[in-house]
């Protein structure tokens, strides 16, 4: 079951596509004016997620991206440092009076970035995607969207530094968030280079069942919880470690599996 939290009602709820099989999700990214830049981003990222974790509930998803004129200018920046992010990019782009090349059915899922809301409100759920701030003195300020795509620093770090903060909440990403997301992701991915080496062996049934459970919530935050008990629990053997991080990798997306070989 994938459930969200439904902004109409405080509650979670299940997401129950109108057509069987397909998930047809739109993102409202908020105007230029309305919250910080990489807000932007966090509302593409949250749709990213959202679409890896209903393929793994064998959904295809469809995603309208929803923006106005002048952020529609600026897409094409955005586009490539949701790239650098490892955000798979919207299938249609639509003006904030919802005209697009989609297809006209009614989205299952509505994703509201800070300063917007859902055009329409009678169909699917409502997500508030919380506003994001990078305060790090490294970026001197806003992250911009030519900084990020060319930034000498893994752009997957600011992947990471958003999902550990839970998606309707504010991400505050400080020196010290990103520090720790940089160590974290470093690490991981030495550590799934050396687990390589070992025989491989199944995801513990405790371990898949929590993996289902964040990724059925969209709680990346607690998902990254997992990896990181994970990561030192002598209980659990090498081969399973490695298992149990390139699944949960395949929602996180964090590149998990780069330095296997070298």
């Amino acid at each position: 079951m994938l459930r969200l939290l439904d902004a109409r009602t405080g509650s979670y709820a299940e997401v129950k596509p109108a057509r069987p099989g397909l998930l047809r999700v739109r993102a409202d990214v908020p105007e230029a004016a309305a919250g910080p830049e990489i807000t932007w981003l966090r509302v593409l990222l949250v749709a990213d997620l959202l679409a890896r974790a209903a393929e793994l509930r064998n959904l295809q998803v469809v995603t309208v991206l929803v923006a106005d004129g002048e952020l529609a200018g600026q897409l094409p920046a955005w586009e490539r440092a949701a790239g650098a992010l490892g955000i798979r990019l919207p299938a249609w782009h639509a003006g904030s009076g919802g005209a697009s090349a989609s297809p006209d059915e009614p989205a299952d899922v509505h994703l509201a970035g800070y300063g917007t809301w859902p055009a329409d409100d009678r169909n699917g759920l409502a997500v508030r995607v919380g506003a994001a701030h990078i305060h790090g003195t490294a970026h001197h300020g806003e992250l911009s969207a030519d900084l990020l795509a060319g930034s000498a620093q893994d752009p997957i770090v600011v992947r990471f530094a958003l999902m550990s903060f839970p998606v309707h909440q504010p991400a505050d990403l400080t020196d010290d968030v990103l520090a720790s997301a940089h160590q974290a992701v470093g690490d991981w991915r030495r550590r799934v280079a050396r687990w390589a080496e070992q025989p491989s062996r199944p995801i513990p049934v405790r371990l898949a069942e929590m993996a289902r459970a964040a990724f059925g919530d969209l709680d990346t935050a607690a998902a990254i919880a997992l990896l990181r008990d994970l990561a030192d629990d002598q209980t659990v053997p090498d081969g399973a470690k490695f298992e149990t991080f390139l699944y949960v990798d395949r929602v996180l997306g964090l590149d998990l599996p780069s330095e296997i070989g070298k």
